[in-house]
């Protein structure tokens, strides 16, 4: 769990922020729709503003929603279907959501959207950015000439969910010291990890890697095909990149126009990623600080906010603070608070906040902050997000790093990204003790697709801006979109970013080459 490479996009993070809310939580469906569609149908789609209501009390004005489920085979082999293996002959529900205005004209489709995780909710996804720009969704421009369609992918949410962690284990795993010094806390970590990857294994055994990104992308042709569109219109924010790379490789023919924002770089290995997520976030965190030392009447941990923050984590380690309910304020909990408000700029605030109230002994919005990352609702259960994080990012690995190259890589990551490097190592374990095969995903050209414009923000922590320009050279057909702010994606965040991306989505219109956008 400490491996927080590939997760949420900003964008959701930063609607609720908008609107004054958290990240919701929203259980993973665990029972079987007979009503879902059979593989290769047309869905039955039913009216569902149920969803919307639950999410966020209320639809958005002038949308309607409407649900179906699709089934799609568990295992797709080369693409035609396996015929030996695990999940032969089994077959995976697929959740639908789709937002259409009352306002729509001159129709062009479906515009698919991911946002990333692995184990984000399309389905979610979906409602949020139906509320339009106000709280940072799509702009009518968009909804008019689009149905907006959000799948939860394979594992995730509502979609035949991944649940194999208990909530001890994360609360276990996510207040765990993110840099564990010694060997005997190190160790403790390693067994936590094997834990966690034992009962993963010991319920859905050689069918884990059958959770990976290659079959998830091959479930987009299904959905493509479910919403009825000849080719694919596709919006995809972080690991929601990687999925929409995967489909151009597997069926370049079938592309209309794709954004892949806040892009992750294929060819990077699970060392090499987790490198370069800890620099972006140490990147990210400098620009936090440079802020807070500009803003003193903001930032009440001004004017070295990185000691601060630093500070906090060791008397995390020696006494932790304890909330109302009874939880402690543990390094990783500090630590996690971090990591949750560096994914957009306006989270900046509510850090420094979090960090100053925890000095004087209120612990609770550090753990509001962490909880909005883990998916951690207020009676202590979890949605399955890391479940499904864990079970994707693994399957997708082929590195495997030993034991004993992490703890080298934590000593040396320590010295050159002093806060986030260590984590980064150590997160590397879940992966190592995880008993599934491994199913990697294609890194290659994506020949015969039209250009697809892959979106970078020059402060992203998450996915590093470096990765923008990797991403776009490795299809063939990449036209780089630069937006020069902070935090985790950026569209539709600025004026620019908006006008070049709506333009590529309606008309096919490609950003000029080298188009950088200012941060306002």
């Amino acid at each position: 769990m400490r491996r927080f490479r590939l997760t949420l996009a900003g964008l959701v993070g930063a609607a609720l922020i908008a609107a004054g809310c958290t990240l919701p939580a929203l259980a993973p469906r665990t029972d079987t729709d007979d009503g879902a569609a059979a593989p290769g149908t047309a869905p039955t789609w039913r009216a569902c503003p149920e969803v919307a209501e639950d999410l966020v009390g209320r639809g958005a004005p002038g949308m309607r929603y409407e649900c179906a489920r699709i089934a799609v085979p568990r295992n797709w082999g080369a693409g035609t279907g396996a015929t030996a293996g695990p999940g032969v002959g089994e077959t995976f529900e697929i959740a639908l959501l789709r937002a259409r205005s009352t306002k729509q004209r001159d129709r062009i489709g479906s515009l698919v959207v991911n946002p990333g995780g692995p184990g984000g909710s399309g389905v979610d996804t979906a409602v949020y950015l139906s509320f339009g720009p106000a709280f940072g969704g799509l702009p009518a421009s968009v909804t008019d000439r689009f149905d907006i369609v959000g799948f939860d992918p394979r594992g995730v949410s509502r979609s035949s969910p991944v649940k194999c962690i208990s909530d001890a284990d994360l609360d276990a795993s996510f207040g765990y010291d993110p840099d564990p010094e010694s060997q005997s806390a190190f160790d403790g970590f390693v067994t936590l990890s094997q834990r966690i990857g034992r009962g993963c294994g010991e319920r859905y055994g050689d069918q884990l890697p059958l959770y990976g990104t290659e079959q998830a992308a091959r479930d987009m042709d299904a959905v493509r095909a479910a919403v009825g569109d000849d080719k694919l219109t596709y919006l995809g924010y972080s690991y929601g990149t990687l999925l929409g790379a995967t489909y151009a490789q597997l069926y370049p023919q079938r592309v209309r126009a794709l954004v892949l924002d806040g892009a992750v770089d294929p060819k990077l290995g699970l060392i090499a990623g987790s490198e370069s997520q800890a620099k972006g976030f140490e990147r990210a965190f400098d620009n936090f600080t440079r802020w807070c030392a500009a803003n003193t009447g903001r930032c009440p941990i001004a004017p070295d906010a990185r000691a601060a923050v630093t500070s906090a984590i060791d008397k995390a380690r020696v006494s932790p603070v304890r909330g109302a309910d009874g939880r402690e304020a543990t390094p990783g909990w500090v630590f996690y608070a971090v990591i949750s408000s560096l994914y957009t700029e306006s989270g900046w605030q509510e850090l420094a906040r979090a960090i100053d109230r925890l000095e004087g002994g209120d612990p609770e919005q550090v753990f509001r902050l962490a909880d909005a990352y883990a998916g951690r609702e207020e009676d202590g259960r979890y949605t399955n997000l890391f479940d499904a994080n864990l079970a994707v990012n693994c399957a997708d690995e082929e590195e495997k790093p030993s034991r004993e190259r992490i703890r080298q890589l934590q000593s040396q990551w320590r010295a050159k990204y002093p806060l986030f490097g260590p984590a980064l190592a150590v997160g590397m374990l879940s992966c190592t003790e995880w008993p599934g095969g491994r199913d990697p995903y294609p890194t290659g050209r994506a020949d015969g697709a039209p250009p697809i414009v892959v979106v970078g923000t020059t402060g992203d922590p998450a996915t590093p801006y470096e990765q923008t320009g990797a991403l776009a050279t490795m299809l063939g057909v990449g036209r780089v979109l630069t937006w020069e702010g902070e935090g985790h994606t950026a569209y539709p965040q600025t004026a620019c970013i908006t006008a070049a991306v709506d333009a590529y989505l309606i008309d096919l219109t490609v950003p000029r080459a080298g188009l950088r956008c200012p941060a306002r």
